[in-house]
């Protein structure tokens, strides 16, 4: 593990890989890592973050994962990435700058997963270029390609009065309905590429 000194700070070039692949149901897109998620080189790894146990309550993951099992993401139609791969922390201590929604872009326009859920709407308005106040959850009006866009409520602990599990399950329904489309024309199989 990793000490990271500082509560925010720049990462080093490909320090946690995005993880993607052609054909992937859904995309989880984050601002950027947390300090304890840089320190373990995993993605939502703080012990007070829900997003591993919203995936398997929702039966988008068959059990609950750890953290350190985010490779794995993949069997399941699952890619992960975030809007900042450059720099580490809470929303409200990077710099203006660590958004790269341009580069986001081009990651999901190379891969175009048939969803790009982004866990906050912070992430959501990063990419978006607007104001959280004018960021719904659920889909959105624009798309990226084929790729339909999702909000969701943060899974941060540091969020939790905006947690809406509903929201969640929503969106593992409208999974649940394309892994069925998929088991009746299945496609090639899933070749993971990881992109900083």
């Amino acid at each position: 593990m990793d000490k990271m000194t500082e509560k925010a700070g720049l990462l080093p070039p490909d320090y946690l890989p995005d993880l993607l692949a052609s054909g992937l149901h859904v995309v989880f897109c984050g601002t950027a890592l947390g300090r304890v998620s840089a320190e373990r080189r995993a993605y939502y790894a703080h012990p007070g973050n829900f997003f591993w146990r919203a995936l398997a309550d929702t039966g988008l993951t068959p059990v609950r994962l750890s953290p350190e099992d985010w490779p794995t993401l993949i069997d399941h139609g699952i890619g992960l990435t975030d809007v900042s791969k450059s720099h580490y922390g809470n929303d409200a201590e990077l710099p203006a700058g660590a958004f790269d929604a341009a580069a986001l872009c081009d990651r999901i326009a190379m891969h175009q997963p048939a969803i790009l859920a982004f866990t906050s709407k912070a992430a959501a308005a990063a990419a978006l270029g607007r104001p959280t106040g004018k960021v719904a959850l659920g889909f959105q009006e624009e798309a990226i390609g084929k790729t339909r866009l999702f909000v969701l409520p943060s899974p941060s602990g540091q969020a939790r009065r905006y947690w809406n599990a509903a929201m969640w399950q929503a969106l593992a329904d409208e999974v649940r309905s394309l892994r069925q489309m998929v088991d009746l024309n299945p496609p090639d199989q899933l070749s993971p590429v990881k992109l900083d």
